[in-house]
């Protein structure tokens, strides 16, 4: 298979929709030789600060001089963004290489059992990542945890960053019902590290390491501000994100020793792009991307504005899928902006950007929203601006870097990130 060919072959993937189980990936990975038992993992999960951690962890552990793997979701851009080993993306003849390799074991599943695309890409990886003799994986869940298809290893450590309010319509609709998927990734005696702060989740984190006795670090927000180590990434929460990663370290020294250099050098230089990366152009603007695609990332954004750019009020541009709580986001944002320009993500479950438009109105009255027709007017609209902030959608933030001009791959993968679940698993 070519590139082109393989990635039109997991764009036929999304018909499969996504679904909850671990039968077939499980069944996939027998088939392709079970790679995952020739690996070491760190298995993150968690609603907000997963990406950031997973991308702490691997910095570090590089700089400790290992081969790290690092698997994550959703991409920006290119679908090779999901698969790196020591920061490098999968090449395309990698990919074409592990997809020609997986066709006879898909050819094992009959048409309504097929195995759908985050399923088959879980597989791809662990194969890919043995193939690279890879030290360790830093491997992080798709969504939920207990029946997400990367839940199919035993790590040497479970970390679960935190717990709130987003995908209730498949991961339940409190926080308890939520922290219950995440928790679901805790395998017997392996450890587990968790910054969650909400009671009601963290109780159900305590009881699910009680019943499979494993040991349970708890990281608190009050220690990651007094820790003196931060990292590169902005933004006050990402100090509880570096603990967090801090802490994982620390539990894995019997297993994986790292040096304090390493810890100080993997931390500074960690990288991790959409998440308040902050983009300086040739005439002095300054654009910050972060995709705040729930209340609580929200919050976070508006957090890091009043700390890091104290005294100045940007132009928001902000997208949102419809199936997000987009309204809630509307109100925490509307109070920083100087204004608001929305625009539709290039998505069909967009939502619409006069309604966006008008919720945050009805947030701040005061505040002139209006909507556009696309990213790229929003841009022109504000091209001499001194601070834009594009957030909302992971989306919106992939398809920015591409207009922006940092695309990590020549064409647009974008779509791949589509998937609907099955009207059974709804």
């Amino acid at each position: 298979m070519t590139y082109p060919e393989s990635i039109q072959f997991l764009y036929g993937l999304r018909l499969f929709g996504a679904k909850f189980g671990l039968d077939n990936t499980i069944k996939l990975a027998a088939l392709a030789g079970n790679p995952q038992n020739q690996l070491r993992f760190i298995h993150v999960a968690g609603t907000n600060g997963k990406g950031s951690t997973c991308a702490m962890l691997e910095s570090i552990y590089r700089a400790a001089g290992l081969r790290v793997g690092l698997f994550t979701s959703p991409h920006l851009v290119s679908f090779r963004e999901r698969i790196q080993v020591n920061r490098q993306l999968i090449s395309e003849d990698q990919v074409a290489q592990q997809m020609a390799e997986l066709q006879p074991c898909l050819k094992q599943f009959p048409s309504e059992y097929h195995p759908t695309f985050f399923e088959v890409v879980a597989v791809m990886a662990l194969n890919f990542f043995a193939s690279q003799k890879c030290d360790l994986v830093i491997w992080e869940t798709g969504l939920g945890g207990r029946l997400d298809a990367t839940n199919i290893v035993t790590p040497l450590v479970s970390v679960i960053t935190n717990i709130a309010f987003d995908h209730q319509q498949w991961l339940g609709d409190t926080l308890e019902k939520i922290a219950t998927e995440k928790a679901g990734i805790i395998k017997t005696g392996v450890p587990v590290i968790t910054a969650t702060g909400a009671p009601e989740a963290l109780r159900v984190i305590e009881i699910t390491a009680q019943e499979k006795q494993s040991p349970l670090t708890r990281v608190s927000a009050h220690e990651a501000l007094q820790n003196s180590q931060s990292s590169s990434l902005l933004g006050d929460h990402q100090k509880l994100n570096a603990a967090l990663a801090l802490a994982t370290v620390k539990v894995l020294q019997p297993h994986i020793p790292v040096t304090e250099k390493a810890i100080a050098d993997g931390l500074a230089s960690v990288n991790w792009p959409g998440r308040l990366q902050l983009i300086q152009t040739s005439d002095g603007r300054k654009i910050l991307l972060d995709g705040a695609h729930n209340a609580a990332g929200a919050l976070t954004l508006r957090a890091a504005l009043k700390k890091e750019f104290a005294n100045q009020r940007p132009i928001f541009i902000f997208g949102a899928l419809a199936d997000k709580k987009w309204f809630e986001i509307c109100a925490i944002l509307a109070p920083v902006a100087a204004r608001v320009i929305t625009v539709p993500v290039a998505s069909d479950r967009t939502a619409s950007a006069a309604e966006l438009a008008n919720s945050f109105r009805a947030a701040n009255p005061q505040l002139a929203a209006v909507a556009a027709a696309s990213l790229a007017d929003a841009l022109n609209a504000c091209k001499s601006e001194p601070f834009i902030v594009i957030t909302g959608s992971l989306y919106l933030v992939g398809e920015a870097l591409e207009q922006l001009g940092f695309p990590p791959a020549n064409t647009s993968e974008r779509g791949l990130n589509e998937w609907t679940m099955p009207k059974n698993q709804r």
